[in-house]
């Protein structure tokens, strides 16, 4: 992607985030042409840098220990590119799911069952990204309730430890799942939220239209974005890479982005 739009992500800082390493595949083997490949790609941007951590085939509050471990050396691998790159934060997925919306409200004990699972397996993963300038942000997937990742953050208690909001993501918990709309994510993160993939959705499934292709009210999730005191990096994640200025030019026109 960054090949297709290098020119205009050179134009202004703008933050970016690189998605090579989130597969096993991707990690396995020698790193270092990849590695060196996305240090030329990078050089001259002005903007903040992040990586996509690892996510396909596992979840972060796995009960078996030993299943544990291998997310534990993936997510370490991942971190050791964002030392080798430069780069300032990596994406993680957050491990609550709709049935657990449900089920943490019936049995609180199954919250802190979870929390104390990601305690276990991110431990150490929180240690060495604090120690390198890293920070995670747990992007929610299922998420029902805006809060649920804040309490994990507040938990775990790192500083190396915030909150993701994919806005497409919130729109499918809200339609299908029940949830509150997209505004009220960002509202519930508050300082915590350090991330922000923008993508379009109509809530059927995971759809990373381009923003303003879809039924999201992009004035209210901005409106919210407008009250923090801080600057969270917003991220376009659409599945059309080559048309990305698609959406970044409806949300210019809208007056929300520059």
């Amino acid at each position: 992607m960054l090949e297709l739009h290098r020119d205009w992500m050179l134009s202004a800082p703008r933050d970016l985030e690189i998605q090579s390493f989130c597969t096993a595949r991707a990690l396995t083997g020698d790193l270092t042409p990849a590695i060196e490949r996305t240090k030329r790609l990078i050089d001259g941007l002005q903007g903040r840098i992040g990586l996509h951590g690892p996510y396909i085939g596992f979840a972060l509050d796995t009960a078996d220990p030993e299943v544990a471990l291998i997310v534990q050396k993936r997510l370490l691998q991942c971190l050791g590119v964002c030392e080798a790159v430069g780069a300032t934060q990596m994406v993680v997925h957050s491990p609550v799911t709709g049935w657990d919306h449900g089920g943490h409200q019936d049995d609180p004990n199954e919250a802190l069952i979870q929390i104390e699972r990601l305690r276990y397996l991110l431990g150490p993963v929180l240690d060495r990204a604090e120690g390198a300038g890293v920070t995670l942000v747990m992007e929610n997937i299922e998420d029902v309730d805006p809060a649920a990742r804040c309490r994990i953050v507040d938990a775990l208690g790192s500083t190396a430890l915030k909150v993701s909001l994919d806005t497409g993501h919130a729109q499918y918990a809200h339609v299908t799942l029940g949830g509150p709309p997209v505004d009220l994510y960002v509202k519930a993160a508050g300082k915590r939220l350090d991330h922000v993939h923008l993508q379009d959705s109509d809530g059927f499934a995971d759809r990373h239209w381009h923003p303003g292709d879809g039924p999201l009210n992009w004035r209210a999730i901005f409106a919210a974005l407008g009250k923090l005191r801080h600057n969270p990096r917003l991220i376009l994640e659409v599945n059309d890479l080559r048309g990305l200025r698609r959406g970044a030019d409806y949300l210019i026109a809208q007056g929300l982005a520059q």
